[in-house]
C-alpha cells in the first residue's frame, strides 16, 4: 500500500496521452456532478441531480441510473484506477442499486448517498496519493 504521494508518472499516461486522460476524468466529473449534485432547492442544503429523476421512473429508472454509473466505474478502470479502489466503486453502485429499489425511501436514499460523487471522490483521492 502506498505511504507517501504518489509519483504522477507512474500513474498518469505521458505526452498526448494525457490530454485525453485529463478529458476523460474532466468528463466522468461532469457526469457525477450532473447525476448527484446539480439542482438545489432553495432553503435546503441537500443538492440533487438528474439521478433523482431517473430513479423515478417505474420499471427501470434505477437500472439506467445503475449502468450510468458503472459507466463512471469503467472509464476509472480504463484511467488506471487500481482494482482495489474499483471495488469500492462497485461496492458505492452496489449499495445504490440495491437500496434503490425500495420505494419512495430507495429514492430519498439516492438522493443523500450520491455513489457517483463518492466514486469520483475515491478517484481523486487516489490520483493526489493521499490514503
Amino acid at each position: 500500500m502506498q505511504h507517501g504521494p504518489i509519483d504522477p508518472d507512474e500513474i498518469l499516461p505521458p505526452g498526448a496521452e494525457m490530454a485525453a486522460f485529463r478529458r476523460r476524468l474532466e468528463r466522468i466529473r461532469k457526469l457525477a456532478w450532473w447525476l448527484n449534485g446539480a439542482f438545489r432547492i432553495p432553503g435546503i442544503r441537500t443538492r440533487f441531480g438528474l439521478d433523482t429523476f431517473l430513479t423515478l421512473i417505474p420499471g427501470g429508472g434505477d437500472a439506467v441510473q445503475a449502468i450510468i454509473s458503472l459507466y463512471i466505474v469503467w472509464e476509472a478502470h480504463r484511467m488506471g484506477v487500481p482494482k482495489s479502489i474499483i471495488r469500492k466503486m462497485l461496492v458505492n453502485v452496489g449499495i445504490e442499486a440495491a437500496v434503490g429499489v425500495v420505494p419512495i425511501a430507495g429514492d430519498l436514499f439516492d438522493t443523500v448517498f450520491k455513489a457517483d460523487l463518492r466514486n469520483i471522490a475515491l478517484i481523486d483521492t487516489y490520483l493526489s496519493g493521499k490514503k
